[in-house]
């Protein structure tokens, strides 16, 4: 596999060169001929050898009647922005756009600054802004405006550019990628020129894959969390490949760790991997070859050490000496966000996706109850954890992860989750990324961003995907997002209603068929693979995406990666901006006042945004209305 560039791959792509899967072909298959798109909405689809009737409630007339609706520019304060394939950012007529910061700018001043031919030097390194951003909150500190925001992973050859390829050849290059990803906080204001960083605020602090963490919860201090170097296994070093994000009702940042695997290795090829690694994805080759120059990373040394990532930390962004605490009753997997909600009884919420093709939704509900002002000790560490078991009729049930229904102990359920969710045969997903739950309704949505293995072959833990309710498509490349609605309106309930909010699609290409997608996607709004989502506080929902920009075949007239709005009442989707060539639209905040839109650019292919013969750059922009008026 040398001759493969690992830095070339998707974090998918390269899970599947190191842990392919046999193919299947004993799945149920899709009757295309026996499906159209208002067929497919109004509920009625037939999967293979049976029908299945797929209740979409309120979803179904809703969509439906979305295109009557779609010249009534509804609540959007902006006309939409078409589709674009250049380098830059667009937003609609009325609104600006500005960098806040740059992967390499300056927390501190004595760090030094950023050069296009050399990057940053180790020195430096846990000094500036980190690399690859992505989800990010930001927080009211008295009278300071403080944004926590991930930094997800590396680009190894823009980040080492004193190297031929990008990998690391000594123990410096290692450390210099370990300091670029983790998590950034810093203090952030408004003036003259608009948004800066705030350098030298006492706010300002990187989280790395070095900083001391405390482990709480019911994994904390198993014999399968011990290492030499922490023998009593409730504490560990570092926060890895931090994805989406998500904010307490207590004022917390909760960062979550998603592709924690490819960060261990083995410089013993021949070893022999325990079962665990194989359903986590933990192979002997690693994505950064840390393991060859850091013990920690070598699984062949320190065989616990994975099963020490792949939690939610929890980070105080407003005590820079606060310890980040891994939160192990909210279960270990690849997470992707956070979405908090309150019970009416005041019981915290927290909803998470698997973010793996084939793997779970869940939520995770607390024992104790949240007041404001009052502890918050406890109220991530005690609770049950719950995964989404769904219904073809428009129902579902969380299924309660428990010693009595898993046969497993409440660490084990803690260390290896998939493997209790499998047990009680929790409904495979297209790959469960963010959650976003609506401030003004009872109801939550999950990007189901896509999966080309559904209907195709099972999951890591062979349990089956072939086509459900929820993931009606097989070999599903465009995503959906899914919905639900508590009974009793209570977020704590162990029922729920769903339906299908938006099915992605090429309208153009498909035309007459379920990859055609909803009858809220035309050729104005089309796109793919949704990702992030976020509130605002009117009840309209952020879309952002990260798919195929390539703008050909089955992705011809979808551009760029974008950022749409949604209005969950009518259906309506349009399309607010698109973003450099080869880059995710990612992470998305709000100042205090809502004046101002903070968005993430992830790996931008394009040379953004210092122009032609610079390196490349993730950045957060600042977007405003020119007008100065609320946006969200």
């Amino acid at each position: 596999m040398d001759h493969i560039n690992k830095d070339d791959l998707s974090w998918d792509e390269w899970d599947e060169m190191v842990r392919p899967t046999s193919e299947t072909t004993d799945f149920d298959k899709i009757v295309e001929s026996g499906l159209s798109r208002r067929g497919f909405l109004g509920g009625l689809v037939a999967f293979g050898s049976g029908a299945a009737v797929m209740g979409l409630g309120t979803g179904a007339s809703l969509l439906s009647s979305t295109s009557a609706r779609a010249q009534d520019a509804g609540r959007f304060a902006f006309s939409p922005v078409g589709v674009a394939t250049d380098s830059t950012v667009h937003v609609p007529e009325g609104y600006t756009w500005d960098i806040l910061v740059k992967w390499g700018d300056k927390l501190v001043s004595d760090a030094h600054d950023f050069s296009h031919e050399a990057g940053v030097p180790i020195s430096s390194a846990d000094k500036v802004f980190g690399e690859n951003t992505d989800g990010m909150e930001l927080f009211a500190v008295g009278d300071k405006q403080v944004i926590a925001v991930n930094s997800e992973y590396v680009n190894p050859k823009i980040n080492l550019p004193h190297t031929e390829d990008g990998t690391p050849q000594t123990a410096d290059d290692v450390r210099m990628l370990q300091n670029f990803q983790g998590v950034t906080v810093m203090e952030v204001e408004e003036g003259e020129n608009g948004w800066r960083v705030v350098v030298d605020s006492p706010f300002n602090r990187r989280i790395t894959h070095n900083t001391e963490m405390a482990i709480s919860g019911p994994a904390a201090g198993h014999d399968l969390l011990k290492t030499e170097a922490d023998p009593t296994g409730t504490r560990s070093l570092g926060t890895f490949n931090n994805c989406g994000a998500g904010k307490t009702p207590w004022g917390t940042y909760l960062t979550c760790e998603e592709n924690f695997n490819g960060y261990f290795g083995s410089t013993d090829p021949a070893i022999e991997l325990p079962e665990d690694f194989k359903r986590y994805g933990i192979a002997a080759e690693s994505r950064y070859s840390y393991e060859k120059f850091d013990d920690r990373f070598d699984i062949s040394k320190n065989i616990n050490e994975p099963r020490r990532a792949g939690y939610i930390v929890e980070i105080d962004p407003s005590d820079p000496a606060s310890t980040p605490v891994k939160r192990s009753a909210l279960g270990r997997f690849k997470h992707e966000n956070a979405a908090c909600a309150l019970a009416p009884n005041g019981q915290v919420i927290v909803y998470m996706g698997d973010d793996e093709r084939g793997e779970f939704l869940y939520k995770f509900v607390s024992s104790g109850t949240y007041t404001p002002g009052a502890s918050t000790d406890g109220l991530l560490d005690n609770g049950t954890l719950y995964v989404a078991k769904f219904a073809d009729d428009g129902t579902g049930e969380w299924m309660a992860l428990t010693p009595e229904t898993t046969g497993m102990s409440l660490e084990e359920i803690s260390i290896f989750t998939r493997m209790a969710a499998s047990k009680v045969e929790a409904t495979t997903m297209d790959r469960p990324e963010w959650v976003a739950v609506n401030p003004v309704a009872v109801e939550a949505y999950c990007a189901l961003t896509n999966n080309k293995n559904r209907g195709v072959k099972p999951n890591a833990g062979g349990d089956d995907t072939a086509v459900n309710g929820p993931n009606p498509r097989e070999k599903n490349n465009y995503g959906q997002i899914v919905r639900w609605y508590p009974e009793n309106d209570d977020h704590a309930d162990t029922k729920f209603k769903w339906d299908l909010y938006v099915m992605a699609g090429n309208p153009d290409v498909h035309s007459g068929t379920p990859y055609a997608g909803s009858d809220n996607v035309h050729a104005g709004n089309m796109f793919n693979s949704p990702d992030g989502m976020m509130f605002d506080t009117s009840g309209l929902l952020w879309i952002q995406t990260d798919g195929n920009y390539k703008n050909e075949g089955d992705f011809a007239g979808m551009g760029n990666n974008q950022m749409l709005v949604g209005d969950p009442v009518t259906g309506q989707i349009e399309r607010f901006m698109t973003v450099p060539y080869g880059s995710e639209v990612t992470g998305i905040t709000w100042s205090t006042d809502r004046r101002t839109l903070f968005v993430g650019i992830q790996h931008p292919a394009a040379p953004f945004p210092d122009g032609e013969g610079k390196l490349a750059r993730s950045s957060v922009i600042a977007v405003k209305r020119a007008d100065n008026a609320l946006i969200g």
